[in-house]
């Protein structure tokens, strides 16, 4: 289990979260890193309503409050 959490992703430097308006895809950029060292690069792809869960999450994380969905679109 140790070695797992040697483990990070962190958005790619320079590259943009796109979506796909007919799919619902959302892809976002990472980079994935083992002890601080780049591993390599790879992309998170999300339906829109896992998107729209993460979003929120990380909205309450960081400020504490949840964002509203309706409101982000």
């Amino acid at each position: 289990m140790a070695e797992i959490k040697q483990w990070h992703a962190s958005p790619r430097r320079g590259a943009s979260v796109t979506s796909d308006s007919g799919t619902g895809e959302v892809r976002v950029p990472l980079s994935l890193f083992r002890l601080d060292r780049h591993q390599g690069d790879l992309e998170l792809v999300l339906a829109r309503p896992e998107a729209e869960a993460l979003q929120s999450s990380l909205a309450l994380l960081t400020t504490g409050r949840p964002v509203s969905v309706a409101a982000a679109r």
